[in-house]
């Protein structure tokens, strides 16, 4: 598998518009890499967790309410957070996520067709 190089090193960071008149590769590999992180419905059910939680939200509390372990739970929020979608925090022992909200516009962007023919 290669690994994507970019600004931040979050593929998130920096996906380009699918009507965009010249995609690139590593372009519609980068989008493609967001997709696949929100390809599973227990990580979309995370995003969507986080997005409605006040503060950051420790694993231990997203485990009861996915119904899922706590090492399937990490393994989906690393597959989240690599993809530049979640900010993960140490405090002590535990490990906190929460939504990136700088990178949400920028997916927003990913559906704009502005310049592609119809």
């Amino acid at each position: 598998m290669r690994e994507l190089k970019l600004f931040d090193g979050a593929p998130a960071a920096c996906c380009s518009s699918l009507g965009a008149t010249a995609m690139s590769e590593q372009d519609a590999e980068t989008t493609a890499s967001v997709f696949k992180a929100l390809s599973d419905p227990a990580r979309v059910r995370i995003v969507n967790l986080l997005a409605n939680a006040d503060d950051p939200v420790c694993v231990c509390d997203l485990t009861p309410e996915l119904g899922l372990s706590q090492p399937t739970v990490s393994f989906h929020l690393k597959k989240l957070v690599q993809a530049g979608l979640l900010e993960r925090e140490q405090r002590g022992v535990w490990a906190f996520y929460n939504v990136n909200r700088e990178v949400l516009p920028r997916l927003g962007r990913i559906f704009e067709l502005e310049g592609a023919t119809a």
